[in-house]
């Protein structure tokens, strides 16, 4: 297991100081511009690099998933939630419909 840098561990340090304090609050403050990357999952599909060399506009790419099922929300790479493409305003959005519980999430990453 690698050792944390140093900044890492202030931060990680002062996230924690105010649970340590005396109050269950945790000082969220020091994470929240932290950029994720998050990421919408419509269906997977495995096919040959012949086949996707073939690709053109207008190629149809069938997906292991059926119309109508939920999208999967990843943020970093792990599955946090689930929900349903909602247009508003002219513009595509997610409904989250199920959200995956912090101890769900830790399960997954072992």
């Amino acid at each position: 297991m690698s050792t944390p840098d140093p900044a890492a561990r202030a931060a990680f340090d002062t996230l924690t100081a105010d649970a340590d304090a005396g109050g269950n609050d945790l000082n969220l403050d020091v994470i929240l511009d932290v950029p994720v990357s998050l990421s919408l999952e419509v269906g997977r599909a495995r096919i040959p690099i012949r086949n996707l060399l073939q690709l053109n506009q207008g190629s149809v790419v069938e997906l292991e998933r059926a119309a109508g099922e939920p999208l999967d929300l990843y943020v970093n790479g792990t599955l946090i939630a689930q929900g349903e493409v909602v247009v508003i305003n002219d513009r595509f959005g997610v409904r989250l419909t199920d959200v995956v519980s912090p101890a769900e999430r830790i399960k997954r990453l072992r």
